[in-house]
């Protein structure tokens, strides 16, 4: 294996975990999650985008890449009232959907029906208001906020992969330097899978099992694959939802969310630099397997590290690490002149966090856009019969 693929892998894996670990952090704090269900979360996510990653670039000698749904662990962040147990129970189900379509063509296609910006305009709902929290947070430490904004600016200008994860390093330094955080005890106790029995709540299943299977395949599988093709590989479409649904829900029970494609960490791993070879360039996802085994492993000394940092700061490297996302969401619920007010419907009724019957904003958010853009397509025909 050559020193590049190693490279490439360790960079990849590095970017996709500091940049996001704050949000499923987060995550796991909306569910009410322990320590130990934190830890084992982390774990379990990290080992089954390891076993994944090795499994489709062995079978299908492609350099699969797979990565947490960061707009999954958003949603998940977003929503209240729902314990880790019921958590569980939605996660699971988001995993068996995504395996399900792989396995089952119809499920697939009904997917791919549901409007483009309808679908971009419920992920901009989950992702806005998470963005919207980095000018208090500003606001409330200045000094410490305004670096990592500074840094994250300077460095987007020549390599956006590598902003956030410099954004954190600015921050850690201010943080420790200012004393607004200070090192805690680190031990190295090895971390453990905790099993969480699932429950089985209709309106937690409804209002956040169906959304989480519909994010993460609308903005990470489907980009992820269009990753692999724009690099000159054919995505192993259904061995791929097959696995990491598969993967989603046997992690699930130890409190992980979804597992998916990668796409701008993949990118890292799939040019000709990685190695010139295309033949041999799926061992690459080998390396980044191995990485993503001792990120799991760490575990416990950066979730301590994590910690013991400011919560501002922590809110502001989650708006950081999801400006990007947002700004696709948005391009992407706008980008057609006919779905741009049901988006708009979507994302407002998302982002609002209200909730009804159980269910969760982001189900009545994409039941809403849709209704929306039934009723002007009816209207349009209706018209259209009139006029002839």
């Amino acid at each position: 294996m050559r020193a590049s693929m190693i490279s490439a892998a360790l960079v990849a894996a590095l970017v996709g975990y500091g940049s996001t670990i704050a949000l499923v952090l987060a995550a796991a704090a909306a569910l009410g999650a322990t320590p130990a269900q934190t830890a084992s979360w982390v774990l379990a996510i990290c080992l089954s985008k390891a076993v994944g990653s090795a499994v489709l670039s062995a079978q299908s000698r492609v350099p699969v890449v797979l990565a947490w749904s960061t707009p999954g662990a958003a949603l998940i962040a977003a929503t209240s009232g729902i314990g880790m147990a019921e958590g569980v129970g939605a996660f699971v189900l988001a995993g068996l959907l995504v395996a399900a379509t792989g396995l089952i063509g119809p499920l697939g296609r009904i997917v791919a029906k549901i409007p483009d910006g309808i679908a971009a305009g419920m992920l901009a709902g989950v992702l806005l208001p998470f963005c919207l929290k980095l000018a208090p947070a500003a606001v409330a430490r200045p000094g410490l906020v305004l670096a990592m904004v500074a840094i994250f600016a300077v460095v987007r200008l020549k390599n956006p992969a590598f902003a956030v994860l410099a954004a954190l390093a600015a921050g850690l330094a201010v943080a420790f330097a200012s004393g607004a955080a200070t090192l805690p005890a680190l031990s190295l106790p090895l971390p453990r899978l905790t099993f969480i029995a699932p429950e089985w709540s209709p309106g937690v299943l409804i209002g956040l099992g169906v959304p989480l299977y519909l994010v993460t395949m609308a903005s990470q599988n489907l980009p992820g694959f269009a990753t692999l093709r724009a690099a000159g590989f054919e995505p192993p479409v259904r061995p791929a939802l097959a696995v990491t649904g598969g993967l989603s829900a046997l992690t699930g029970l130890f409190g992980a969310h979804t597992v998916s494609m990668a796409a701008i960490t993949a990118a890292i791993c799939l040019g000709p630099d990685v190695e010139p070879d295309r033949t041999r360039r799926w061992r690459v996802g080998l390396a980044y397997a191995a990485v993503w085994v001792g990120l799991g492993l760490s575990g416990p000394v950066i979730l301590a590290l994590l910690a013991a940092l400011p919560a501002d700061l922590m809110a502001a490297l989650v708006a950081l690490a999801l400006l990007g996302p947002l700004t696709g969401a948005l391009t992407g619920a706008f980008a057609a002149a006919d779905q741009r007010f049901p988006a708009v419907v979507t994302l407002t009724v998302t982002a609002s966090g209200m909730a009804a019957f159980g269910i969760g904003a982001a189900f009545w958010g994409l039941v809403a856009g849709l209704a929306v853009w039934a009723l002007e397509r009816a209207a349009a025909r209706w018209r259209q019969g009139r006029a002839g």
